[in-house]
Order: structure tokens, then sequence, then C-alpha cells
């Protein structure tokens, strides 16, 4: 060692700034490490960007990760899958957001699984150590186990998912031009939507928008009585999270703008270019939009035991994974049974994970004094939802209302509720004009190709950063589940190449 220290004098120094550097700083992630604690969170949706926001100044390091670099704004995406608004108007950057903020890194990263015991994450790009853990991951689609399905139908959860359909309706309609037969063409033609909520209402709502003002401008030769959209939902009503009345007056505003509503009608599976219901009865289309229900979003090596409905995990009345001290989890990815008025578990809307995410800031910095937290108790502040121009539903404590009223009300809570103030106006002065004149001029059909060096770095990173160094000191249980999600993300990097 002295003789190469001899004839690299730097050697040593290097050494020793190799081993502080591997003491000090998480490797791959590339961040140092003080006297602060260091709060994780794992999702900047809107439970992890409020609990984000709310810990500043409050004397911890923060790390946020998320597989994308933007927040996006998930009540208006159907707005972009119709090319209503651009992408980017309901979107917000991570880094922008927190400019200029001390002792706050963001990561573009999968979180792909947690070990408790050494309060460490397994991330796509490296590990990270933790002093307190909060998942606020979400939701994704649910399929519920229909792989074919899963494979076949167009999801709606996401902005590139939403750029995606987009990109399918309008090319779908350019095809139907073009066609070689008139069964083509109506399945080319033919819109299903599979799922009554608040989401398969809004996109059904305005895609007969667009059938009844785009098509006859943009397609005379098309005539629009060809376009059928048909919305399937398995329950006996629609917007079932909502009351009776709500749900009577949605179905009542639909049925007027033509679209076919098809209740107690379950969808089993999708072949030849047809939807197939649990009555033997099919519905031809290649427009097949699954709004169907969402799960939590998956984290390797969490206990069965503290999984419940929906991939939701486990909560006590203070957001506490139960059975951890410091691991946390808020928003749509948790279930919590503590709240008397929610027995079943709150309704996965945002206003509950902004308010648990204020209130973990608040809990987490009572907590690091030794101070006792707080329980959460939801306060309810309505739900809405909108169907169309001059139509809405929406329901606040004892007030219902529908019709035009509810929509200006629909309006102006979305449009304070988004990021930015640039976005705010882009938003505004998109929905004026398409009120005015009954028009969106978005309607391109936009691919996007990955770069050469992007498709193999996510190659490169769906084959590692699977904490098999760790795995091999784990159960036979444990490796075996973690590996199945690796051979998830390698498929899904397959469908979508």
């Amino acid at each position: 060692m002295m003789f190469v220290c001899s004839l690299f004098p730097n050697f040593a120094e290097q050494t020793d700034y190799n081993r502080y550097y591997k003491k000090h700083v998480d490797m791959s992630l590339n961040i140092a490490k003080n006297e602060k604690k260091r709060v994780v969170i794992v999702g900047g949706g809107f439970g992890g960007l409020t609990l984000a926001n709310k810990l500043k100044k409050s004397g911890f390091q923060v790390v946020l990760f998320d597989k994308n670099n933007y927040h996006q704004f998930p009540p208006l995406i159907y707005q972009v899958a119709s090319a209503g608004i651009e992408p980017s108007s309901i979107s917000f950057p991570f880094r922008k957001n927190f400019q200029r903020r001390k002792n706050f890194f963001f990561r573009m990263a999968e979180v792909r699984a947690v070990f408790p015991e050494r309060k460490m994450i397994q991330t796509s790009i490296g590990k990270a150590e933790y002093d307190y853990l909060v998942f606020a991951a979400g939701t994704t689609s649910n399929f519920f186990g229909n792989k074919h399905i899963e494979a076949e139908a167009m999801p709606m959860k996401t902005v590139s998912e939403a750029m995606g359909l987009r990109n399918a309706i309008l090319a779908n309609l350019e095809r139907a031009l073009t066609c070689a037969t008139k069964l083509e063409q109506q399945e080319l033609l033919n819109v299903v939507i599979v799922g009554g909520g608040a989401t398969g209402v809004e996109i059904a709502g305005v895609l007969s928008e667009m059938k009844r003002f785009v098509l006859p401008n943009d397609y005379p030769d098309l005539p629009t009585s060809l376009m059928h959209i048909y919305l399937v939902e398995a329950g006996p009503r629609l917007l079932s999270a909502m009351s009776e009345e709500s749900s009577r007056h949605a179905e009542q505003f639909l049925r007027e703008m033509g679209v076919n509503i098809l209740l107690n009608k379950m969808v089993v599976d999708y072949q030849d270019h047809k939807v197939m219901l649990g009555d033997g009865s099919e519905i031809a289309t290649r427009t097949f939009i699954w709004v169907s229900g969402v799960k939590g979003v998956t984290i390797g090596n969490i206990p069965k035991e503290v999984m419940g409905r929906g991939n939701r995990i486990k909560v006590d009345a203070y957001n506490r994974v139960e059975g951890y001290d410091n691991i946390f989890a808020i928003g749509d990815q948790c279930i919590q049974f503590a709240d008397e008025d929610y027995p079943n578990g709150h309704p996965q809307l945002a206003q509950v994970a902004i308010q648990q995410g204020k209130l973990l800031a608040k809990n987490l910095v009572r907590i690091s004094k030794g101070k006792e937290p707080k329980a959460f108790s939801y306060v309810n502040l309505g739900a809405m939802a909108t169907v169309g121009r001059n139509r809405a539903v929406a329901e606040f404590s004892k007030i219902k209302m529908h019709g035009w009223f509810a929509w200006v009300m629909w309006l102006v809570v979305h449009l304070r509720s988004i990021l930015g103030v640039r976005n705010k106006l882009v938003v505004f002065l998109n929905w004026v004009w398409n009120y005015f004149t009954y028009d969106q001029s978005l309607r391109m059909v936009v691919y996007s190709r990955k770069a050469k060096e992007i498709r193999e770095r996510e190659r490169i990173e769906a084959n590692t950063h699977w904490a098999e160094d760790i795995l091999k000191e784990e159960s036979e249980d444990t490796a075996a589940s973690i590996m199945a999600l690796k051979d998830e993300a390698l498929e899904e990097l397959d469908r979508l190449k």
C-alpha cells in the first residue's frame, strides 16, 4: 500500500475521500448525509407534494422520489385525452416548484422495495436510507386480474396515457374515412368506455361534444350518426360515490347528449375488436377505454398483512403503516379505518390526500420533538363531476346542485387547484375559447419516439437495481416477490417499446 502511495501521491488522499464519500453520501443518488433527519417521500401527487411543501423550514432533509419529473393534475386528464387542452397545462415540474429550497432533493426514479429493518429503500437508480418514510405514490389502473384486457384496453390514468388515447381517437377518425369495409369503419367509430365513475362520465361527455361540434366541421364527409359512444358500468348506477340524486342527473344529462349507457353490465373480455359482456352480448370497437377502478401502486417487500382492499396500505389514525413507527402512507395509496365517519376507509379523492399531507407534516415535526402526533379526521369538502357544457353535478355537505351553477362551481374549484399562474391562465383561456367557438385547436396526431440513449438506459435500469445484494440475506419468499416485480417491469417495457 505504501509503495502504491509513493508512486501515486494522491492515492491515499483519494482513497480516504472515497471512504468518506461512501459513508456520508448516498452513492447512486448523490445526496449528502448530514445531521438532519431525512424524510423520504415516495410520489409527488396531491399528498406527497403537499407534504413536501409543508415540510419547508421544518429542520428535516426532504427527498422526493417520483417516476416523472412533474406533478400532474388528474381531474383534467380527460381533457388532454379529448384534445381539449395541452398536456403541459395540467403538469408542473417538481424542480420549478422547489427552486431555491434548502435541504430538499428531487430524484426521478421508481421506488421498488422497502427494507424496514435497514431503514432503506431500493429505487431504480440505487438505494436510499431514511429516518422517516412516506408512501404517497397513489394508484394505477385496476384490471381486476384480467391480463388480456390489461394488454388490449386504453387506460387513462396519467398524462402520457391520455396523450396515447388522444392519438388513438384521432387516428381512428382519420382511418374511418379510408377503411376498406363498413364493419371496420363501425369498429373505428364506436367508442366503448368501461367505468361509470367521475372519469368515465367526464370522458363520455366530452367525446359526445366532440361528436356534435367537431366532427361536422373537421370531417364533413363522415356522417356523425355513425359514431356511437357507449358507457358501460357493472353497478346499478353511475357515480356510485355520490348520491342517487346526482347519479340520476348525470345519467339524464348523458342520455340527452346521445351517450348509450349500459348499467349492470360487466365486461369480461376483448376479442377481435369486440368488447364482450357477461350476458353474452358484444360491442364492436377499436377504441376500448378502461377507467373502471384503481388500485394502490405496488411497493415490494411490504408484508401482506398490512395490505388492504384495492392494494392499499393499512394505516392507523396517524397515517402510520401498521406495525411500524417510522413508515407512513397517505392519499390513495393508504386505507384508514380509524376515522369513525369512514369505517370502510376514506374516498380516494384529492382532498383526502391534501389534508393527510398537511397533518402528517405537523406530526413529523411533533414526533421529532418527542411530542404525541394528532389523529387524522377528514373534513369532507364535497364532490363534483362535469358531464359537459353547462352540465355538472356537485355536492357540498347537505347541498346538492346540478346543471349550469354546478358546472361553474366545477370550473372555479379546478382552476384554483391547478399549479402555476401560467397554467391557470392557459387553461382558463382554453375554456373561454372553447366555450364560445365550440372548437378545440389541438387535434394533432403526434407520436413520440424515445431516443436510443433513453431506450438503452430504461433497459439497463429495468435489469438492475433490484437489491440483489440484500436479497441474498432475505427469505426466498421476499426474493421471489421482488423478482416477480422485475419480470413485470420488463414485460411493461417490452409492451411500450
